[in-house]
């Protein structure tokens, strides 16, 4: 039998892998790897970094042509095409991931070893037929991805977090802590980040909040944003942060780089990993202190996890308004509790209540999303921090959605409404010409 005839591998098959036979898939992988080996001791690496990308995918369609046909290996037009593709994906890309990248579709990759590929859509988790050719092949595809970004994933470090040219973010986790392979998870980072007005058609908030979030983004208000992993913290950080002013200065701060600001003064801060000899670590506390010395007029923390906690508290105390933060919690009171955890960790012989006392000056508002059953992702609460009663945090709930069931599909039901209390901070969005009509704080007016 030819190899092509082993292969088959036409235009109907390589849109759907897994119905390749199992022999014509590991043919076609096995001709890849040939492919790509031969491909390697021809190129003439230093003429190759003198070419644009385009040049250099005209150079290697000419390049496994003269092989294909010094080899006499019998493919059609078509199987010589997705050859050079997946060719210039493992040279120039990321592999196998490539075809999942250039799906809009998709919100989250997960990598179960190099057999099992799963992604999000909509919400919901599904197998997909993209697969490596063995756990070596995914790791390759891993140091390269965190190379360009200056980290490392080796046994001495095998926990690693970085990102896409695109800001999607990557963890990967490899042996001996994955015990069956490495393990690569990206959270895609949207070509087209998400407006206000989207979350709107999401159902994700209601117009009156969006009215009150888009005041307190322009009246320098400190928020704290809470939620769980994948409840779209990071995502309505962005969108409020499109309401901050042009002309202001913002400093953002983050473990891996992935917020997009819009405005034209932003500085991008990112940590660094200690080397391979355990020095040189920069951590996100040591980049709070150094940005207050860089005259920002707000500053944004990517997610507040550790001693950086008193520095972000301190600045928002001192002058820093307008200061943005995520934090990892299931609730807003649960916030502020890790907030005070976190506070301890820095090392600062605080009492419980001078702590608290930092935590309800700084913090204005804390908006809580929650992803929920049905993969949909919803601000689910915004509250007020009014101050201290006795040894307590004070808080008041604005906003609230409540959750009243499931249909049949699956789809959970509920509605949005106002509770009636009208903030404290009402005043200050006044003061900054942002008024909130008092209809929005109507707790008759309820949103599906």
């Amino acid at each position: 039998m030819s190899l092509r005839e082993r292969l088959a591998v036409t235009e109907e098959t390589r849109q759907n892998v897994a119905a390749l036979p199992a022999q014509s898939l590991a043919a076609y992988r096995e001709l890849k790897a040939m492919m790509h080996q031969l491909i390697l001791d021809r190129i003439d690496l230093e003429r190759l970094k003198r070419l644009t990308s385009e040049q250099f995918k005209h150079e290697l369609a000419l390049l496994v042509q003269r092989i294909i046909e010094d080899e006499r290996i019998v493919l059609n037009q078509t199987e010589r095409h997705h050859l050079v593709l997946d060719i210039q994906h493992e040279m120039l890309g990321f592999g196998p991931l490539e075809r999942l990248l250039s799906d809009n579709s998709i919100s989250d990759i997960l990598v179960n070893t190099h057999a099992k590929v799963y992604v999000e859509r909509a919400g919901r988790l599904e197998l997909t037929d993209v697969t490596f050719n063995d756990n070596a092949h995914l790791m390759k595809i891993i140091e390269k991805i965190v190379s360009r970004v200056g980290r490392r994933v080796d046994e001495s470090s095998p926990m690693v977090d970085a990102r896409l040219p695109d800001g999607s973010r990557v963890n990967a986790i490899i042996p001996p802590l994955a015990v069956d392979g490495p393990i690569l998870s990206i959270r895609r980072f949207s070509v087209n980040p998400l407006s206000m007005q989207n979350l709107i058609e999401n159902k994700s908030l209601t117009p009156p909040m969006m009215q009150v979030l888009q005041a307190l983004g322009h009246a320098k208000v400190n928020i704290l944003i809470s939620g769980g992993t994948g409840s779209g913290k990071t995502t309505l950080l962005n969108v409020l942060s499109g309401y901050i002013p042009a002309a202001e200065r913002i400093v953002t701060i983050e473990d891996a780089a992935e917020l997009a600001m819009r405005q034209p003064h932003v500085v991008r801060l990112e940590t660094r990993p200690p080397n391979i000899e355990g020095k040189g670590e920069v951590n996100q506390r040591a980049l709070v202190r150094n940005a207050l010395r860089m005259r920002p007029d707000r500053i944004i923390l990517g997610e507040v996890r550790g001693a950086e906690a008193i520095d972000m508290l301190q600045a928002m105390n001192t002058g820093h308004e307008g200061s943005l933060a995520t934090i990892h919690s299931n609730t807003p009171r649960d916030a502020l509790a890790r907030l005070e955890n976190m506070v301890g960790m820095s090392g600062v012989n605080l009492t419980p209540r001078a702590t608290r006392q930092q935590i309800a000056s700084a913090i204005t508002v804390v908006l809580q999303v929650s992803r929920l059953t049905d993969g949909a992702r919803k601000l689910v609460s915004l509250q007020e921090v009014t101050g201290m009663e006795g040894d307590v945090i004070a808080m008041h709930e604005i906003f609230r959605f409540e959750q009243t069931g499931v249909d049949t599909n699956g789809k959970v039901k509920g509605h949005f409404f106002a509770t009636g209390v009208r903030p404290r901070f009402a005043e200050r969005l006044a003061m900054f010409g942002m008024p909130v009509p008092d209809n929005a704080f109507d707790p008759d007016r309820v949103f599906e």
